[in-house]
């Protein structure tokens, strides 16, 4: 046999191989037959809900067949009714009735979800029957005790999505008290449901840790897998040329913005304060969207005579690319204690905007690896407002640093937080827990 005739036989083996293993994966891919259960979907603007369309509709493109149960919308711009089923391309959603007592206040969603999770063990009895994999989120909190019950009663095989971890927020938060029946009761079944699971996805290295300490018997089961922004969608604009941002006069100052929920697990203190160090120069804080700390903030803006504020509500999913890039530096904040509980998505769709971030977080969290990694911005800790005053005096002095911290920022999403990168990911995940 000649070289060339080799080299050949071996390019043909190689391919039949390839071809092979991408044959392989379609059948495994089609073999997911996946439920994925979960409160808030759009047109809901929730951003739980938001991620979790952009999954599904990309597991649904590689071949997974996806079915989504959910609730009526409680946080819609347009509308509070969507249709009881309907197809998004490939993906089938079905809605249950939703409740929406005292939404604003942490009982109240908890009943809401009670009642949520109810409708959803009907869901589940009918499930079983088509499909082998149920994707439960963490909205509401103990909805994965849905795929526990779902394993025992039919073989069920299920993987717990988790957003934000509890009850441990709840006694952070000083909601339930650390030694409450009711806190330790939710923490052992939290393991139960966890030991009974296929698998386990959070999304920051800090949340791993926490539950394999929690429960070192699920260790080997827990996969971190980051939130994501779609960079086709959200693409940088310049402020001139952005029509949001004439529309709100940002575009001659300096603008910082805080895009997304002002709840109680962020820090706002820090932000206020860096507004109080600069409040005479030409610099402009806009804060878009809602939470527990909003109305607040409001009152302690008016409180100092701080005029360097706009508020402005939620904005809705096609307004994003311009609400996005409609400033000149992105804040994240994750409050002090509470880096391995919650993972903010926010921090995404900023890096996807092309602009410089500072995160406002402990000294030891995640956020700190990833922004010196991406080369993107600055973290500053909590509490140090005089500092993150000074960063922001940096990047309105020097317009290229932050113009090159807004590029990395991207170019670092696009190698690692693209929605068909971690949709790859979450199959990996989901085809084991089938097989």
């Amino acid at each position: 046999m000649t070289i060339s005739e080799s080299i050949k036989k071996k390019r043909q083996i190689s391919s039949s191989t390839l071809e092979a293993e991408h044959l392989g994966l379609i059948k495994s891919e089609q073999s997911i037959k996946l439920s994925v259960i979960t409160q808030f979907f759009p047109p809901d603007y929730a951003a739980t809900g938001q991620l979790i369309e952009e999954l599904v509709r990309q597991l649904g493109q590689q071949g997974v067949d996806v079915e989504v149960f959910t609730g009526q919308p409680g946080y819609a711009f347009q509308s509070c009714k969507a249709p009881a089923v309907e197809c998004s391309g490939s993906v089938k959603i079905r809605r249950s009735r939703t409740t929406q007592f005292w939404s604003n206040r942490i009982r109240g969603k908890a009943f809401n979800g009670v009642i949520f999770m109810l409708r959803a063990i009907l869901h589940a009895v009918i499930a079983c029957r088509s499909r082998n994999v149920l994707l439960l989120t963490t909205a509401p909190p103990f909805l994965p005790v849905l795929g526990y019950i779902a394993h025992l009663l039919f073989g069920l095989s299920y993987v717990c999505l988790i957003y934000d971890l509890y009850p441990d927020i709840a006694v952070d938060l000083g909601v339930i008290p650390k030694h409450h029946w009711l806190a330790k009761y939710w923490q052992a079944v939290n393991r139960e449901v966890w030991r009974k699971s296929q698998g386990i996805v959070v999304l920051s290295p800090t949340m791993k840790q926490r539950i394999a300490k929690n429960c070192p018997q699920v260790a080997h089961k827990i996969t971190v897998i980051h939130s994501w922004a779609n960079p086709k969608q959200i693409v940088p604009i310049n402020k001139q040329d952005n029509w949001f941002a004439c529309k709100h006069k940002l575009v001659d100052k300096f603008t910082v913005l805080y895009s997304g929920n002002m709840g109680r697990c962020h820090d706002i203190d820090t932000i206020l304060g860096a507004a109080k160090y600069l409040k005479d120069e030409p610099i402009q804080f806009v804060c878009i969207g809602g939470g527990a700390k909003r109305e607040q903030l409001i009152k302690d803006v008016k409180k100092l005579g701080l005029d360097n504020f706009v508020f402005l509500p939620y904005q809705d999913k096609h307004v994003l690319p311009y609400s996005l890039t409609a400033c000149d530096l992105s804040l994240v904040s994750v409050d002090a204690g509470m880096d391995s509980l919650v993972a903010p998505s926010k921090l995404y769709g900023a890096l996807a905007a092309g602009r410089p971030l500072a995160v406002v977080c402990p000294h030891n969290s995640y956020l700190r690896k990833l922004i010196a990694d991406a080369n993107c911005g600055d973290s500053i800790e909590n509490g140090d407002a005089y500092g993150l005053a000074q960063f922001i005096r940096l990047l309105n002095s020097d317009r290229r640093l932050a113009e090159r911290m807004g590029n990395a920022g991207r170019e670092y999403l696009q190698l690692n937080f693209t929605p068909e990168l971690i949709s790859q990911q979450y199959l990996k995940v989901l085809q084991k827990a089938a097989d």
